[in-house]
C-alpha cells in the first residue's frame, strides 16, 4: 500500500508565499505522473500543475507564472511552490501520484488536503 501526507497549507497574506508538501511512503518502485488539484468552496475540483516522470511540466492558465511543481526523488515527496499568492487561490489543495508499486502496478492515490486560504 501507499500512503500521501500533505502538509504546508496555512494561512497567508496575499502577495505571500507557501510551499506544498506531499511525501508519499509504501510500497512504491516509482512515482510516475504528480499532479497538485484544489478545490474551492462550492466550486468544481481543478487541475492546478502537472508533472511527467521525464520532468514536463504543466500549468492552469491562472497560476502560470506564479506556481511550481518540482520533485525529490530520493524523498519520494512532491512539492507546489506557490507564490504570489491571491483571494482567489485559497481553497483545499489535494496532491494526486501516478504510482508503481513493488508489484509494477501503477494505481493512483490522492492526499488528504491541505487548506490554504490568501487573506487579502
Amino acid at each position: 500500500q501507499v500512503q500521501l501526507v500533505e502538509s504546508g497549507g496555512g494561512l497567508v497574506q496575499a502577495g505571500g508565499s507557501l510551499k506544498l508538501s506531499c511525501a508519499a511512503s509504501g510500497s512504491i518502485f516509482s512515482i510516475n505522473v504528480m499532479r497538485w488539484y484544489r478545490q474551492a468552496p462550492g466550486k468544481q475540483r481543478e487541475l492546478v500543475a502537472h508533472m511527467t516522470s521525464g520532468g514536463s511540466t504543466n500549468y492552469a492558465d491562472s497560476v502560470k507564472g506564479r506556481f511550481t511543481i518540482s520533485r525529490d526523488n530520493a524523498k519520494n515527496t512532491v512539492y507546489l511552490q506557490m507564490n504570489s499568492l491571491k483571494p482567489e487561490d485559497t481553497a483545499v489543495y489535494y496532491c494526486n501520484l501516478d504510482v508503481k508499486d513493488t508489484a509494477r502496478l501503477i494505481r493512483t492515490f490522492w492526499g488528504q488536503g491541505t487548506q490554504v486560504t490568501v487573506s487579502s
